[in-house]
């Protein structure tokens, strides 16, 4: 089937676009037995749903007519569950439209409602927007929906989870009863069930059959990671497969923030979309993305629903989601459109359980991986390179002196060698991250985490390792080294995890050029090999964006030393005479201790007080005991009885009662 029932405006503006065949859902909606109707429409996501409702509308809003009128009241309200969906739509339906005259305006929380208010006084043909926003507009009488032929509810039961049923009823019922309503949803729960009851007028459901995986363009890989490896893990991840745009998704806004924070410290163009962004944020993030300046977004589920990035192959779940219709709606946002793509689950031994059950409730077969290697990231590098265009590219007229100064002087080994690094120098380091081994055969998986363990580097070179991690193992001396000083300590958050990857940028050298990291409260003493020292703070001297200061520490080894010398003088006290100003060498000793006496020879040695002879030798009286010294009587009263009271009296001191004082008066 083509789009030959469609609307002479918008076929043109479809074949415009290079769309030849319709969707799954795109067909079901150009059916005869759909048009004119109030349709209930259930699709995964992905499948084009955007253009089956402006397919959809389309015959309803021209009516055979070629183009629409003059704008005035709107003739289509498009209701979306999020801002960033809003948005998309409106720009899907505005090229849809533009052959057919149509003016598409959005009408979104978090943008100027004054702005909104003088596009809607100037008149428009659809109208996009959110449920909250919507209500506010008609409330103050901005928008009338008197002119309305028909309503979308894009994403209907996202829409009810969030809360939105209230203004989505108010909505409803502001708009004329001949207008035609249609419900977009994932899925079909009661509260969808009963808002079509309620607001549809004999309406056609269509059901489109999900494939048995899920998408069938989504290749879902779920990747073992050691629970402290995950950020390493995303690192080979994204270098990996080199997507053009990569989708991230954590499930707080501090993982946003943390995990941006060291994409960008290691070299990727990176950028944020959480809720607590403004719009105009999100909007400048989205577009970064669109126009090439970022790779990778790190987002929150806000961007789970309805964006739609071109050049998105990549998604990859930092922290597993909460069921599997968010996996989904996470993993859709790749493999649009008949492209193919990969989603990408981080599982830690302690989520291995949980993520089976999200895959097996998606109906999702994953493949189980470990991350990718430093040398496979280096070996696909290699190739890379070799087909990299510029490679390819003819020489230019302008080049010719540059190419001859070249190959003058220098070797053509040399000028690769030059290349490589140069091309190198562009790209993030690739991590040593691990594979825990779970979920593969148990006889072979104990024998490769021996192996990995025995090769294995943690991260952060020569520092020490946090608790939990797994020690360095032991690589002997480092030989000649150079200590530096930064103005960064403990205090201003320091982190190894951050400060290594920012040694390397900074200094241009290798994680194995640097050696221990100590954090001190203010500051940060960095160990480099002494042969690329003078290239290291040639290169790092100069503040980087990260605004940290890095300059040589020439008093480190005086310090260390006077820090050994005074430990050893904490180690050995010079000894105290004895109490009569005797010296100590007078006292029997063993080894240069004092010599610890038995309990017989403490009992006939006389008594060493604060004075010599302050207090008798001490005596036995046969029972362990002092002589003369009563033995204790745990059943004895406190005060002596009657017999022993003078006079039959109280006791001295006691009072009258039972612990209680006398009364006065």
């Amino acid at each position: 089937m083509s789009f030959s029932l469609t609307s002479p405006p918008l076929a043109r503006a479809l074949a415009d676009r290079n769309y030849s065949e319709p969707t799954p859902v795109q067909s079901a909606v150009l059916e005869e037995a759909a048009h004119g109707r109030d349709l209930l429409v259930s699709s995964q996501t992905g499948s084009g749903k955007t253009i089956a409702y402006g397919l959809a509308i389309g015959e309803t809003l021209l009516d055979g007519a070629e183009r629409l009128g003059r704008a005035a009241l709107p003739l289509a309200l498009i209701i979306a569950p999020t801002r960033e969906l809003a948005l998309q739509v409106q720009r899907e339906l505005a090229w849809l439209y533009a052959q057919a005259g149509a003016r598409v305006i959005s009408c979104v929380g978090g943008m100027d409602p004054r702005r909104e208010a003088m596009l809607l006084d100037e008149g428009a043909h659809i109208v996009v927007g959110t449920p909250g926003r919507l209500r506010d507009h008609i409330e103050r009488r901005r928008l009338d929906l008197s002119e309305l032929k028909a309503v979308v509810l894009d994403e209907a039961d996202e829409m009810l989870d969030l809360g939105f049923r209230e203004d989505l009823e108010f909505i409803l019922k502001s708009a004329p009863e001949s207008r035609r309503s249609l419900l977009f949803s994932a899925t079909f729960p009661k509260e969808i069930i009963r808002l079509a009851e309620s607001y549809q007028r004999d309406a056609l459901r269509i059901e489109v059959q999900a494939t048995t995986r899920g998408h069938a363009d989504i290749a879902y890989k779920a990747v073992r990671v050691y629970p402290k490896e995950a950020e390493l893990a995303v690192v080979n991840l994204l270098r990996f497969h080199n997507a053009p745009v990569a989708l991230v998704f954590c499930n707080t806004r501090n993982a946003v923030r943390h995990l941006e924070a060291i994409l960008l410290e290691r070299g990727f163009t990176a950028v944020a979309l959480s809720g607590e962004l403004g719009q105009n944020e999100r909007n400048a993030a989205l577009q970064a993305l669109r126009d090439g300046r970022a790779r990778v977004c790190v987002a929150t589920d806000v961007a789970a629903r309805g964006i739609d990035l071109p050049g998105l192959d990549l998604v990859i779940h930092a922290e597993l989601p909460h069921d599997s219709e968010v996996m989904q709606h996470r993993s859709g946002r790749t493999g649009r459109a008949g492209n193919k793509g990969v989603s990408v689950l981080l599982v830690p031994q302690s989520r291995r359980r949980k993520a089976e059950r999200l895959l097996m409730e998606g109906k999702v077969e994953a493949e189980w991986i470990g991350p990718p290697t430093a040398e496979e990231i280096h070996a696909l590098d290699q190739q890379r390179l070799l087909q990299d265009p510029l490679l390819a590219g003819e020489e230019g007229e302008d080049d010719a002196g540059m190419i001859e100064a070249l190959m003058a002087g220098r070797e053509a080994r040399e000028i690769a060698a030059a290349l490589v690094r140069l091309y190198r120098s562009r790209l993030p380091a690739a991590e040593e991250a691990g594979d825990p081994g779970f979920g593969r055969d148990e006889r072979r998986a104990p024998r490769a985490n021996e192996d990995y363990a025995a090769k294995r580097r943690p991260f952060g070179a020569g520092r020490e390792a946090d608790e939990g991690e797994r020690p360095r193992k032991a690589a002997g001396p480092r030989g000649e080294t150079v200590w530096f000083r930064l103005d960064i300590g403990r205090k201003q958050g320091a982190d190894p995890r951050q400060l290594l990857p920012m040694l390397c940028r900074r200094g241009r050298i290798t994680r194995d050029e640097v050696g221990a990291i100590r954090i001190f409260d203010r500051e940060t003493k960095v160990e480099i090999d002494a042969d690329v020292a003078d290239r290291f703070y040639e290169s790092a001297k100069v503040p980087d964006r990260d605004r940290i200061t890095i300059e040589p520490a020439t008093e480190e080894r005086r310090a260390a030393k006077s820090f050994e010398d005074k430990s050893s003088e904490r180690r050995a006290p010079p000894r105290r005479g004895a109490a009569d100003g005797s010296d100590s060498a007078d006292r029997p000793e063993r080894g240069g201790k004092f010599e610890r006496l038995g309990r017989a020879e403490r009992q006939a040695a006389p008594y060493r007080g604060r004075e010599a002879g302050e207090r008798k030798p001490y005596e036995d009286s046969g029972d362990g005991r002092p002589a003369g010294k009563k033995p204790f009587n745990p059943k004895a009263k406190r005060f002596p009885g009657k017999a022993e009271r003078p006079e039959g009296g109280r006791p001295a001191g006691k009072p009258f009662g039972k612990g209680k004082p006398p009364r006065r008066g």
